[in-house]
């Protein structure tokens, strides 16, 4: 694919071998761009996310712990940052007044002169968040404001301009009816816009709304889906409602609006998606959702400018999924 042309993909998609598919769903094409030019398994993708300038550049997260920069427009990668600093992966990556946002699995959050691209050169500010983090993500309104969670690790918020401890610490919901402690395990975080409001989906299959703004740090509304692990959870285009994912390639929308007061209406999504192919990778929905959806599954959702499908009879694999995926969030 001609590099001018990498504008007009709509997913974006790391993969194991440090390849970033670009994937255009009108011409049902996949298009393959590497840092190096060939793939390389030290470069295997753990995170991405978009530039602070919109959807014009991608950040990606790496495991040889390097953050490229990705230019959509131009479709090459413009210059890295080498990320040290505790242990495992990237699990998740931010931008915010010329800065970059990093925090790995063993809880070391740093932030790093984003214009420095001298390796050995020290952090802005580190900050540690706890063990076992699954999920770092940025408040789109308050780009110095991010949460994290984990296993084990319960649903915290940070103000990067702010002290070395948390604004908002979530605690634990009440023991079960056996009076048994529930375990702990944030997998995804989303702010909800126009609010201090915060929704979180588990591995123990429940979606929960925190409002550091209330005065209990339980969560205010609480619901389950399923019986599988929670993997992935975008916000809809309204608002009102989120999408998640499991392990078991299902999926449902969640209504904050339905249901009786402290849950809410979970409700399947098997006739909007076209197909649903398992991936376990982390992707990124451009235009017209400009969301980011961290998870194990490649969606394929039409679009509303996108044409109708063929009606003809298709194959059962698609051509546009990724090769021999593996989980990395």
């Amino acid at each position: 694919m001609a590099p001018s042309a990498a504008r007009w993909n709509h997913v974006w998609v790391g993969t194991e071998t440090g390849i970033l598919k670009g994937v255009n769903l009108q011409r049902k094409q996949a298009s393959n761009f590497t840092a190096a030019g060939q793939p390389r398994r030290e470069e295997a993708v753990s995170a991405l996310c978009w530039g602070a300038g919109g959807e014009t550049q991608i950040l990606v997260g790496c495991a040889d712990r390097k953050v490229r920069h990705f230019n959509t427009e131009e479709g090459t990668f413009q210059g890295q940052r080498h990320c040290p600093g505790g242990e495992g992966s990237f699990r998740g990556l931010a931008q915010a007044d010329g800065t970059l946002i990093t925090c790995v699995d063993s809880g070391i959050l740093r932030v790093w002169r984003d214009d420095d691209k001298e390796a050995s050169s020290d952090p802005l500010l580190e900050l540690r968040v706890g063990p076992g983090v699954c999920r770092m993500r940025q408040d789109p309104a308050r780009p110095h404001i991010v949460a994290t969670g984990g296993k084990e690790n319960a649903l915290k918020v940070w103000d990067l301009q702010g002290s070395e401890e948390p604004v908002f610490r979530a605690k634990n919901v009440r023991n079960d009816w056996l009076d048994l402690r529930v375990p702990i395990w944030d997998q995804d975080i989303q702010f909800l816009p126009g609010s201090q409001k915060l929704i979180t989906c588990t591995g123990y299959h429940q979606v929960r709304v925190y409002d550091p703004a209330s005065p209990q740090r339980r969560p205010v509304l609480e619901t389950t889906y399923g019986e599988y692990p929670l993997t992935a959870m975008t916000l809809t285009p309204g608002d009102n409602s989120v999408i998640v994912g499991n392990t078991h390639g299902q999926l449902a929308e969640i209504d904050f609006r339905q249901g009786i007061p402290g849950r809410m209406s979970p409700k399947s999504l098997k006739r909007s998606t076209r197909y649903l192919q398992k991936t376990q990778r982390q992707m990124n929905f451009g235009h017209p959702w400009r969301q980011l959806l961290r998870g194990n599954y490649l969606i394929r959702i039409r679009p509303k400018e996108l044409s109708k499908p063929n009606r003809e009879k298709r194959s059962s694999r698609s051509p546009l999924a990724p090769e021999n995926p593996v989980p990395i969030l």
